[in-house]
């Protein structure tokens, strides 16, 4: 903000100025042109008024200390000729040439004619711009119509002192200009530093709000009246977000044991009624104690998708080529009850970066959908791939990964049951939606508890079909290793856990 500010205020300072200096120097070179061509008219007619009348009195001796006087006055050249164009005084020898010629020159040659403007012509001779002026000799100094002229005086000036005077003035505008762009942008510095702190105090306290840490109020006693509006509001919606998380943490821990206990009490008293039912009635209460299980398995998903909005956890590394492996051994045994085979398969992926516990959440609902989906001898697989570094996840920038040469390990949790359609898949990250036809006992937030805990740990959750027909789901997560993918060993390897008793 402080630069476009600074930028701002030095583009507006630099306009006004070129629309002040340009005209000014233009006008001044206007003027001083101007002045050096009427002083030089003057000096033309005054010798002419002297040369005609010497040259009426018969005192022609006269005019060459005249126009002498005047060009060493004036620093110029001064020529007098009569009327065929023949030179009468020169303040400078001239070539025999260029004598034989003066009639054939534009302005003499108008002046012969007797007209009374003054020819004005500018010429360069040996580099250097000279002015020409002309004027007709006339009886008694007047001009008589159209009569031609007893002769004429032209009087040549050098135009350099002018040229030197106006860039000097040119010279003196850069300079005033920069001048004055130096204290504009000092000036604009500071305003913008000024009006800039509250701006800044703002975002320092927004990333420190984002990044989880307590809503520090913003003090609304400086900068402009727009800005003390937006730290006022800030303040206000800071408060109200603190006070709404709290509320939130308050609910998170009070409904774990106030959900839990009644379930925990209504599962028992169901238990124990299993004797005194009859056997016809059994079946519904079978279903009751199945629906008591699913709304626990509820209660318990809702619960830690409260605890992971409201605490926003620092990513720490795992190994995660050690969870697979225990996860794999943790599941198989209740996998080898139904029937279905579970491997572990793929790469070494070293360390990755994820919120605590959050790996261990994802596999766990990953399998138990699968197991739920798969067919009697069947096979899930569990997968490590080292993943292509250039992709990335459209949310990194709100979890600051940036380094877009990252490189990734894709987690596959792959079955061979009846699997999505493409529109399935695109709602089964919502929550509570659940496939028609899915297998009884889901509560349709495990997948969307998956997809926020991936997102929370950097990386993203998304579903494929397999190639077995059924469902690839597909965790990413950010390398803990260096920026370069790691090397992969030659060939995937089968990795199976020895299977736990049940």
């Amino acid at each position: 903000m402080t630069r476009r500010l600074l930028l701002s205020y030095l583009s507006l300072a630099a306009f006004l100025l070129l629309c002040l200096e340009i005209p000014l120097g233009i006008v001044y070179s206007r003027a001083e042109r101007e002045r050096i061509v009427n002083s030089a008219n003057d000096e033309a007619e005054s010798v002419s008024a002297f040369a005609s009348l010497s040259v009426a009195s018969g005192r022609e001796g006269a005019l060459t200390e005249r126009v002498e006087h005047c060009a060493e006055r004036i620093g110029g050249q001064v020529v007098i000729v009569d009327a065929e164009g023949d030179l009468l005084a020169t303040s400078d020898p001239l070539p025999s040439q260029e004598e034989r010629g003066l009639a054939s020159h534009p302005e003499v040659a108008a002046a012969l004619d007797g007209r009374a403007t003054t020819h004005v012509r500018t010429s360069t001779i040996g580099g250097v711009d000279y002015l020409s002026v002309a004027a007709p000799m006339v009886n008694g100094g007047q001009a008589q119509g159209a009569e031609r002229a007893q002769g004429a005086v032209r009087i040549t000036l050098p135009t350099d002192m002018v040229t030197d005077r106006v860039s000097r003035v040119w010279l003196l505008l850069a300079f005033t200009g920069l001048a004055a762009l130096t204290a504009v942008a000092a000036l604009a510095f500071a305003f913008a530093k000024w009006t800039g702190r509250p701006i800044r105090q703002l975002e320092e306290a927004t990333h420190r709000l984002a990044d989880g840490g307590q809503a520090t109020p913003v003090a609304i006693t400086s900068g402009p009246p727009e800005v003390r509006s937006l730290a006022a509001t800030f303040n206000r919606t800071a408060a109200r977000l603190e006070h709404l998380l709290a509320s939130q943490r308050a609910f998170a821990g009070e409904a774990s044991h106030q959900l839990k206990t009644p379930l925990a009490a209504l599962r028992l008293r169901l238990e124990n009624l299993e004797n005194d039912i009859a056997l016809h009635a059994r079946g519904s209460l079978t279903a009751a104690m199945t629906e008591t299980d699913r709304l626990a398995r509820m209660v318990e998903g809702l619960l830690a998708m409260a605890r992971l909005d409201e605490s926003a956890a620092e990513r720490e590394r795992v190994d995660l080529d050690r969870l697979c492996v225990e996860r794999h051994r943790a599941w198989s045994p209740l996998f080898e009850q139904h029937g279905v085979r579970l491997v572990l398969v793929g790469a070494h992926a070293g360390q990755v970066l994820a919120v605590p516990g959050a790996v261990e959440q994802i596999l766990d609902n990953l399998l138990s959908n699968a197991l739920r989906a798969s067919p009697s001898g069947s096979t899930v697989s569990m997968e490590l791939r080292l993943s292509a570094p250039a992709r990335r996840h459209p949310l990194h920038h709100l979890h600051h990964h940036r380094d877009s040469r990252a490189s990734w390990v894709d987690l596959h949790v792959t079955d061979e049951g009846p699997g999505m359609s493409p529109e399935q898949r695109s709602r089964a990250f919502d929550r509570f939606w659940r496939a028609p036809g899915a297998p009884k006992g889901g509560t349709g937030l495990g997948l969307s508890l998956v997809q926020r805990l991936a997102h929370a740990s950097g990386g993203e959750a998304t579903l494929h079909a397999a190639t077995t027909g059924g469902l690839d789901a597909v965790i990413r997560l950010p390398s803990a290793q260096s920026h370069e993918p790691p090397a992969a060993k030659p060939g995937p390897r089968r990795r199976e856990a020895p299977a736990l008793p049940a």
